[in-house]
């Protein structure tokens, strides 16, 4: 198919929520919550150290001072979890309304319980859409203090089942009613996880501007996302009170989660479950890693969708894009190794592991046919990556 009949193609964008940027704008979360009717409690899911900050006890007395009882989750640590998702479903029994203030596992954690706690169904109950998810979960606000899932834009959710794992729920049911972007929450973001989640946002937007399903609309954000990220990032990670840099990195991710709601994400994504599966890995550098070891493969089917990328990243062709990324990966400071827990594993492992069924939307999903053969080549190379 040419870039002219690309053009031609129908589409349709998915329902993007309200979204506040704006440093300090998180101060207003209290009277946001005042513009939804008959909201007299709240669940707020928040990161553990954000708990016992004072941004987490000025939004309690700002709730408070408006009448508004507010219950708080923050007892996870790493992915999200069935567990996690249980515990803060009996939590937010009796809200109207869920606040999700953190990273991605934050956010996603708010969002499945929005569902889970207006309907009464354990969350395997919507896990991989065997069932459909209730249609009137409670009211979401989200406020990311990472740069790097899109999780506030989204209506994918990703945590970890009995086994361990990755399994995701899906459905706009899950998306927020408000998303609240203050780049002022995301400067204590230690330099490693800004990288991680900083190119995990710019693999995002790359994937859902450049896989089978994507479009004129997904690229619309997805190229400025990319180009949001890629002229910030450095700055983000070098210096981190660099409030205009910040600022750009969080909405770059806010675009990217925007894109890939509508076209989703293809192979660099089936090799971070994929090692995920095996063994805790921080998804940003799982993403990173896999992406870098599939690149050149990709860029080998040389679609218009990929030198548009690769312009946008100001470079000649999507062949010039592998040097590209490394670069990017180099100035960012991203080491390329495994955590030591994969010295346990062999590349057979993550073979399987690419394979499993919940993992081949994203082998599919990827521009070019993904064979057998390729998924071995992939596994071989990111189990040849040092351990630390």
């Amino acid at each position: 198919m040419t870039y002219s009949e690309t053009a031609r193609v129908a589409f349709s964008t998915s329902f993007i929520p309200e979204i506040r940027f704006g440093e300090g704008a998180a101060a207003d979360i209290a009277v946001a919550c005042r513009g939804f009717d008959c909201v007299d409690t709240v669940t707020l899911v928040i990161d553990g150290f954000l708990a016992e900050s004072a941004f987490a006890e000025s939004l309690r007395a700002a709730l408070a001072a408006d009448g508004i009882a507010c219950h708080v989750y923050a007892e996870f640590s790493g992915e999200p979890k069935l567990a996690h998702l249980q515990a803060a479903t009996a939590v937010a029994v009796g809200s109207q309304l869920v606040i999700g203030v953190g990273g991605g596992s934050a956010l996603d954690i708010a969002k499945i319980t929005a569902c889970t706690a207006a309907s009464g169904k354990d969350a395997m109950h919507y896990a991989l859409a065997v069932n459909p998810l209730p249609k009137n979960p409670l009211k979401k606000i989200l406020v990311p203090t990472t740069a790097g899932t899109g999780s506030e834009t989204s209506a994918t959710n990703i945590f970890a089942g009995t086994e361990g794992k990755k399994l995701w729920i899906w459905g706009a049911e899950t998306k927020a009613d408000l998303v609240i972007l203050d780049p002022a929450l995301t400067t204590t973001l230690p330099a490693n996880l800004t990288a991680w989640c900083g190119l995990d946002a710019f693999i995002h937007a790359f994937e859902a501007s450049t896989n089978r399903n994507s479009h004129r609309g997904a690229q619309f954000y997805g190229h400025e996302a990319m180009r949001l990220i890629v002229g910030s990032l450095e700055t983000a990670v070098r210096e981190p009170g660099n409030l205009a840099a910040r600022g750009d990195l969080l909405l770059g991710s806010c675009y990217a989660g925007i894109a890939i709601d509508n076209c989703g994400t293809a192979i660099a994504h089936n090799v971070s479950h994929a090692l995920a599966g095996l063994a805790a890995i921080h998804h940003g550098l799982a993403t990173a890693l896999g992406f870098e070891a599939t690149l050149a493969f990709l860029v080998e089917a040389d679609t218009p969708e990929l030198n548009a990328a690769a312009h946008v990243c100001g470079l000649t062709s999507a062949a010039d894009l592998p040097a590209f990324v490394s670069g990017l990966m180099d100035s960012a400071g991203i080491v390329r190794a495994l955590p030591k827990t994969f010295a346990a594993f062999t590349a057979a492992d993550l073979a399987r592991e690419m394979r499993a069924p919940e993992n081949q939307p994203m082998r599919h999903s990827t521009i070019r046919e993904v064979g057998d053969a390729d998924i071995d080549v992939f596994a071989a190379a990111m189990m040849d990556l040092p351990r630390e």
